[in-house]
């Protein structure tokens, strides 16, 4: 049998942490599973993915501006002459493959600012060629929300219906694909993908002092459907997270700020400006790794990115979340949290800080509930990857079957 052939596909490499951490989950997944796999990834950032995962790697789109606001005639033109080099780009990679994986992410959502012909469309040239070719597409883990903009729900709904599997990360996204016109009777729910990674010890020296904090920021600038109103929420945000911050800072607390994608740095260095304490500090996280090595060390999270917050929830540390998605408070739900959400619109800097210390008297028994809760994600994962082989590598899954029954 020659090995197959397995293409991975996102916004991998592009400084998104949570992003990045789930390929991680999956390629742990396929070199332990699957190690005869020759693997290779369509990407936002291929250099990274080459260098730092040791995959041979090709960019995601053609015109390298793709992301950047298109004012000029010329840009205008380049974008839209790029929509077409893609889709032929995209249907000869696909064709080379015998499977390709989307891992993890929330690539059926539009929680964030997202435009139909940004990632939408990636995503359908993705799963149409793969139907068109006979490669079967996985949407793995995935995310989703209902969407109001009639193009990217269009876009959306029809990747969905294309891809050969799907999985979520929660069961609103489940509940939201069906809403919009999906058929996810076969489809099944299971933790986030990162909840596979290995759970590292905590950061030591300084970042490990006694009563520390991790408050864990974002760009944020509200949803999709928010635009109007940007800059309004960002500042609300800010001006919010800035005042709890200082309230730590007033109660003599250590707070150590995380971020999750390099867009965050703004908003940190924002907030060290404004809160000026040795007390105050800043983590150079590279990668989820870094992050839970962060977390474990702290007494205390609060955090705003959906994988900062499964980042302190795996690694076992009393989590407070702002929220600015129901798939943030569907994780916390499931990790046994609920009742610590906060909304990331309206930051109330004084309500925060109640939350926050009722949050650190129940921290015990909290800890004890998030091992139970982690050791269940992590069974459940192996239910993931076992229904994973047998969708995409039937044949491989056979062989193993019937080695395991030929052994003595």
């Amino acid at each position: 049998m020659t090995p197959a052939r397995v293409g991975v596909f996102g916004l991998l490499g592009s400084g998104n942490l949570g992003n990045d951490g789930s390929l991680e989950a999956v390629l742990g997944y396929l070199r332990a599973a699957h190690p005869e796999a020759a693997v290779d990834a369509l990407c936002g950032g291929p250099e990274v993915v080459e260098t730092r995962y040791g995959i041979p790697a090709t960019r995601l789109h053609w015109y390298r501006g793709e992301y950047r606001t298109a004012s000029r005639a010329g840009a205008v033109a380049a974008k839209g002459l790029g929509k077409l080099v893609d889709a032929v780009r995209t249907a000869a990679w696909v064709r080379r493959h015998d499977v390709v994986i989307v891992p993890g992410m929330g690539v059926l959502e539009a929680t964030l600012p997202l435009r139909p012909w940004g990632f939408p469309y990636s995503l359908f040239l993705l799963c149409a060629t793969g139907r068109l070719f006979g490669t079967r597409v996985a949407l793995v883990g995935v995310g989703a929300d209902a969407i109001s903009d009639r193009p990217t729900r269009a876009l959306v709904r029809w990747s969905a219906r294309l891809a050969a599997y799907r999985s979520y990360r929660d069961a609103l996204s489940r509940d939201a694909m069906r809403a919009m016109g999906v058929d996810t009777v076969r489809d099944e729910v299971y933790p986030d993908l990162a909840f596979a990674l290995p759970t590292p010890g905590a950061a030591s020296g300084p970042a490990g002092e006694p009563g520390r904090v991790c408050v864990g920021v974002m760009a944020f600038h509200g949803g999709n459907d928010d635009r109007a109103r940007a800059e309004e929420i960002h500042r609300r945000y800010l001006d919010g997270t800035t005042r709890f911050v200082r309230a730590l800072v007033e109660d003599g607390r250590p707070v150590r700020l995380l971020t999750g994608d390099e867009v965050d740095r703004t908003v940190v260095d924002a907030i060290l400006d404004a809160v000026d304490s040795p007390l105050v500090t800043a983590a150079e996280a590279a990668s989820l790794a870094d992050l839970m090595k962060e977390a474990a060390a702290a007494d205390t999270v609060v955090a705003t990115r959906y994988h900062n917050l499964v980042c302190a929830l795996k690694a076992g540390t009393p989590t407070l979340a702002l929220s600015y998605a129901a798939k943030s408070e569907a994780l916390m739900d499931r990790m046994g949290l609920d009742a610590y959400c906060h909304p990331a619109r309206e930051v109330d800097a004084d309500r925060l800080l109640e939350q926050f210390r009722a949050l650190e008297k129940r921290s015990a028994e909290l800890r004890q509930t998030l091992t139970e809760r982690n050791q269940d994600a992590a069974r459940r994962l192996e239910d993931q990857f076992t229904a994973l082989t047998a969708a995409l590598f039937p044949a491989t899954d056979h062989a193993h079957t019937h080695a395991l029954r030929e052994a003595p």
